[in-house]
Formats: structure tokens, sequence, C-alpha cells
């Protein structure tokens, strides 16, 4: 009995071992700042006030690498203002676009 309950347990700490994404205001953070956020953390949302409308907050998932995409997607290349530049250069998921002969 008390085998069942630990293989039980083991299977149980396996199943849910899922952490929580952090979400970061970016706005008044360096390009540099985002960056190491993102690649400590892997994933991360990421909030900034809209380029149009500052009034209006926009955010995604921003990833260090294809890793934390699903199957399906790859990591490419996305941009974000901060408070140094208007356009740091981060990661995130996008679709992956099947190919069967090459780049043609």
């Amino acid at each position: 009995m008390k085998k069942i309950f630990l293989a039980a347990l083991a299977l149980s700490l396996v199943a849910f071992d899922a952490h929580a994404i952090s979400r970061h205001d970016i706005a008044g953070m360096s390009c540099s700042r985002v960056q190491e956020i993102v690649r400590a953390e892997g994933a991360a949302i990421l909030r900034y006030p809209s380029p149009r409308n500052p009034s209006l907050t926009l955010y995604d998932r921003y990833v260090a690498h294809d890793g934390f995409c699903q199957i399906d997607e790859e990591a490419a290349a996305a941009f974000v203002p901060t408070a140094d530049t208007p356009s740091c250069r981060v990661l995130k998921c996008r679709p992956l676009i099947f190919q069967p002969f090459g780049d043609d």
C-alpha cells in the first residue's frame, strides 16, 4: 500500500509541475534588462504602452528560445519599446510555415 501511495505521489508531482508565467511592465526598463528577464525566466508576459495610443496597454508572451514554444511553433524576432529604445529585440512564438520544397 505504501508503494502505491508513493508512486501516486510521484506521478502527481510530475503532472502538476506547471509554473505560472510572470508579467512585467517594461515601460521604465532598459532593453538589456528586458532581454535579461526573458532569458532568465524562459518565457514572460511583457506589458507596455501602445506607441499609437499610450493610454492603451499592449502585452504578449515572449520567449528565450524555441523550447518555450508549442511543437508547431518557432521563436521569431519581435520588437518591444523600452525606456532606452523604441525597438528592443526579443523573441515571440509564431506558427511554423511548412515549406516542403525549401525556400523556392
